[in-house]
């Protein structure tokens, strides 16, 4: 199953709702931004199986850091 969020507050609704096993997560989102939404989704002991994955064109070091720290699996920054 695919689906797809437009911000970050309904990332996390998605991953709530379905538990899927990746996230894939861009940094600029309306409302939530992705880096918060990954914090949610990375405490939420519901979602302990999920990965998140952060896909995004802005790969300043601050992002990278604050994403895997906020329960980020990855980051890769795309050209």
């Amino acid at each position: 199953m695919v689906g797809e969020a437009a911000t970050g507050s309904e990332a996390v609704q998605l991953a709530l709702e379905y538990k899927p096993a990746v996230v894939l997560m861009d940094i600029r989102m309306p409302e939530t931004d992705g880096l918060e939404a990954t914090r949610r989704i990375g405490c939420n002991t519901g979602l302990g199986d999920v990965r998140v994955l952060i896909l995004t064109t802005f790969e300043t070091d601050e992002y990278v850091f604050e994403a895997l720290r906020g329960g980020a699996s990855g980051f890769a920054g795309l050209c």
